[in-house]
């Protein structure tokens, strides 16, 4: 009896804790969910068709994702191919999509985030046929490339804030700066992959700024693990570089697009790379696993940033409402009807393969 009681208190005490976290964190942000969902009503003022726009953004951003998945998967599937007979066919558009989607939406809805979409996206991509060591690698992969991206745009940001106030009505150039950004990131992006130096130089750079606040870690040090990464992600999308970089900077300026519309579709005006900076630091809380999808932390976080740049306090909640509509909660519906619709499939084309893989179906 104390051995399966240890069990079950390993089992079940780390998802406690957590269930406990999420749960104390809901309850902080609670005020702020109520004030958003209380401002739910001032959407009817919105323009109509603003909102097929902002899903097309939106969609854009996803299928971005669909391209970079599918350039990994493929990628992994050919050096696979090398020491297996018969090599693994390449998945196709629809499966990516319906993985991709069903991960997202768990992601939001369950705690964990990104780490339980992951595996839920993995587990949907094995059941369609793709060895897991394919799935994983690439899995890993699109996660740091896109990660990279968003560390990156900060960084891009600063020569934009030294510069002087653009004109009155500049919000509107945000649509321009995503096209300029992403022809940026995709130029840096091929840099670091193709020019080892760069990310030497980089990685000392930034570990000797790391130092600073923690002395474990130096220059070497973060250097060698920038390298380190810097290749796996390289041999990922090996012959594919270009492709994958434009794919990656693609679903955060479409994203950060969204964020833009939303706010012109209200009359605001601000700066476009303080809006983008409010952008990634919104995207950033989204990564603390502390409640899924990061709700109500993001939504009061990108409300309050708005506001210091110089938009309303109304006009920010709703823009902030409007850009987690069909950001974050549009999503959900449409991710759980992916899954849904996948596991009608699978039942009717192959009853005896409905069952997930004992190692994945147990921790989703």
């Amino acid at each position: 009896m104390r051995v399966a009681g240890g069990g079950l208190v390993r089992r079940w005490g780390g998802r406690a804790v957590g269930l406990a976290i999420t749960g104390v964190s809901l309850y902080i942000v609670a005020p702020s969910l109520l004030s958003l969902f209380g401002a739910w009503p001032r959407l009817a003022d919105v323009e109509p068709w603003w909102f097929p726009v902002l899903a097309l953004l939106e969609t854009c951003s996803f299928a971005a994702l669909w391209w970079l998945a599918r350039l990994a998967l493929t990628q992994q599937a050919d050096d696979n191919a090398v020491d297996e007979a018969p090599p693994p066919g390449h998945p196709g558009w629809g499966t990516i999509a319906t993985a991709q989607l069903a991960g997202n939406a768990a992601s939001k809805v369950v705690p964990g985030g990104a780490a339980t979409g992951s595996v839920v996206q993995a587990k949907l991509l094995i059941q369609a046929g793709q060895p897991s060591a394919v799935v994983a690698s690439a899995v890993t992969a699109i996660g740091l490339m896109t990660t990279g991206v968003l560390l990156l745009l900060p960084v891009l940001t600063v020569p934009a804030l030294l510069i002087g106030p653009p004109p009155a009505r500049q919000l509107e150039l945000g649509l321009l700066v995503s096209l300029i950004m992403a022809i940026v990131i995709v130029g840096l992006g091929l840099t670091a992959l193709t020019w080892s130096r760069f990310v030497v130089v980089v990685g000392r750079a930034a570990g000797r700024i790391i130092h600073v606040v923690k002395r474990s870690v130096t220059a070497d040090s973060c250097a060698a693990q920038l390298v380190t990464q810097r290749d796996r992600v390289a041999a990922a999308f090996k012959g594919r570089w270009w492709a994958a970089a434009l794919a990656a900077a693609a679903n955060r300026m479409f994203d950060y697009a969204a964020l833009v519309v939303a706010l012109v579709a209200l009359n605001a005006h601000a700066r476009p790379s303080e809006v983008l900076l409010a952008y990634v630091v919104a995207q950033a809380l989204a990564m603390v696993p502390v409640t899924p999808g990061g709700l109500g932390f993001v939504d009061a976080g990108l409300a309050a940033l708005l506001v210091v740049i110089g938009i309303p306090a109304d006009t920010a909640l709703i823009g902030t409402l409007l850009y987690r509509l069909v950001s974050f909660w549009l999503p959900i519906p449409v991710g759980l009807l992916a899954w849904a619709g996948w596991r009608i499939h699978r039942h009717v084309t192959n009853p005896s393969r409905t069952k997930a893989p004992p190692s994945l179906g147990d921790d989703a």
